[in-house]
């Protein structure tokens, strides 16, 4: 597969249109236009750039679907959003809407590397509290005592 440099927001619209078409089967520009809440003509510019790396299938007034090259993209965007947000909820205690939203900013920015070490601590974490069954209410402890 070809090495993709795409900007945050076409990293956005790429994981809308796998989302989407994982739902429905296909995405359209109103369903896109919706869920992220900008314009139609913003969705539109950015499906020409998917459809121009051939990451996206797009005629106007079509329905949009994903190449394979596309889908793969999208689901290392996911599981990076879908890691942090798991690890802002369940490590740092934080509520689910403010884990997705920080999730959803820092999915674009993390290298492999730190994600790859996030993954892994996250996973001592998992292990060593289902051991250690105080070790969460500690966790909770920190989080609730700021100064």
């Amino acid at each position: 597969m070809e090495k993709f440099s795409l900007s945050q927001s076409q990293e956005d619209y790429l994981e809308e249109i796998y989302v989407e078409v994982t739902q429905q089967g296909f995405a359209s520009v109103t369903a896109i236009s919706n869920a992220l809440n900008v314009k139609k003509a913003s969705v539109t510019g950015a499906l020409n750039q998917l459809a121009e790396k051939k990451l996206i299938n797009y005629a106007p007034y079509s329905k949009i679907t994903i190449t394979k090259d596309g889908e793969k993209i999208a689901k290392e965007i996911l599981k990076k959003h879908d890691t942090i947000t798991k690890f802002f909820t369940e490590i740092l205690c934080l509520p689910a809407k403010e884990a997705a939203a920080n999730a959803c900013r820092m999915e674009h920015i993390v290298s492999d590397e730190l994600f790859e070490r996030l993954t892994g601590f996250a996973g001592f974490i998992s292990e060593y509290s289902a051991s250690n069954p105080d070790f969460k209410t500690q966790i909770g402890k920190i989080y609730n005592n700021k100064n």
